[in-house]
């Protein structure tokens, strides 16, 4: 799960800097675990246990390693691209072909021959993987089909746990898991759209600066506040909740909160990463996780502020 300013859960060419993960620190993925090798990283991500980073071309992994998630394979210290982190898995795209590793429980980490070339995008949140291809969905993992509908003239993709997302000529297309109404696409998001994000039984999408949002709100996560109605310029869904990025660099969550992943203004100051009103610093990209966030800050940012 990323969000840059053009985002589906795939990393983006963005400014250096500093990965500031905040929310759950269950298996030392969040605050004062981040490896000093991920310092001047390029984009990130966070997983369900484990977050990512690209640096020069290499892929970064901490926290959580039970299942080899953590421990990049050498095909992915060098030429990489893209990344994109799963419950317990990960991605890198190299030179157009996809490598996986990590759990396998569904063979999410057993890349097919169809998407070792020619691929340009890469997306997974939970057990399924996606990929584009020459305009057309590839999917592999807990969910191997995919509709007609997105074989072709396809822009983006996100997976989220149990549902595709696809944007076409400004049109989201949603498949899988419909328990929560997350592939029901509301009309508005049927045109105009320039960036989606899929969540455990959510879904978001982008327009005009927007956020739209439908499927459950549980938690509030498809509820949009009145801070990510205008300016944003990224979007992320994770498991429960939701980040933006907007166009001053500015952070904004909302949604489940049960790991502090969104907005915590009990303390003063806020005790999360971001000042709940105004800028902190410059931000280049954000990532949802399972009740993680990360963000790519100017390393002489304040932690708080």
């Amino acid at each position: 799960m990323i969000a840059t300013v053009s985002l589906s859960g795939i990393a983006h060419a963005a400014p250096t800097g500093e990965p500031r993960p905040w929310g759950s620190n269950d298996y030392q993925q969040g605050q004062g675990t981040v490896p000093p090798s991920a310092f001047g990283a390029s984009a990130v991500s966070a997983g369900g246990l484990t977050h990512l980073a690209l640096k020069d071309g290499g892929v970064v992994a901490w926290g959580n390693n039970n299942y080899g998630q953590a421990t990049v394979p050498a095909a992915a210290t060098s030429g990489v691209s893209a990344i994109a982190a799963g419950w317990a898995h990960g991605l890198a795209l190299k030179n157009g072909g996809v490598i996986a590793w990590g759990n396998g429980f569904y063979g999410q980490n057993v890349v097919p021959a169809a998407a070792t070339s020619g691929v340009s995008a890469i997306s997974t949140s939970a057990y399924f993987n996606l990929a584009l291809k020459n305009g057309g969905v590839l999917s592999w993992g807990s969910r191997t089909t995919v509709p007609a509908t997105v074989t072709s003239g396809v822009t983006a993709i996100s997976a989220g746990v149990d549902h595709g997302l696809a944007l076409k000529n400004g049109g989201v297309l949603g498949w899988g898991n419909n328990a929560k109404g997350q592939i029901t696409v509301p009309a508005a998001a049927t045109s105009g759209v320039t960036a989606i994000s899929g969540g455990f039984r959510h879904s978001l999408a982008l327009k005009n600066g927007g956020v739209l949002a439908w499927g459950d709100n549980t938690y509030g996560q498809s509820s949009v506040p009145p801070e990510a109605q205008s300016d944003v310029v990224a979007i992320d869904a994770g498991y429960n909740h939701n980040v933006v990025l907007k166009a001053d660099g500015s952070v904004f969550a909302w949604g489940s909160n049960l790991k502090q992943e969104s907005r915590d203004t009990s303390s003063e100051p806020p005790m999360d990463m971001w000042k709940f009103s105004g800028v902190c610093a410059p931000v280049y990209a954000v990532s949802a996780g399972d009740g993680t966030g990360v963000a790519l800050v100017d390393p002489s940012a304040p932690q708080f502020c």
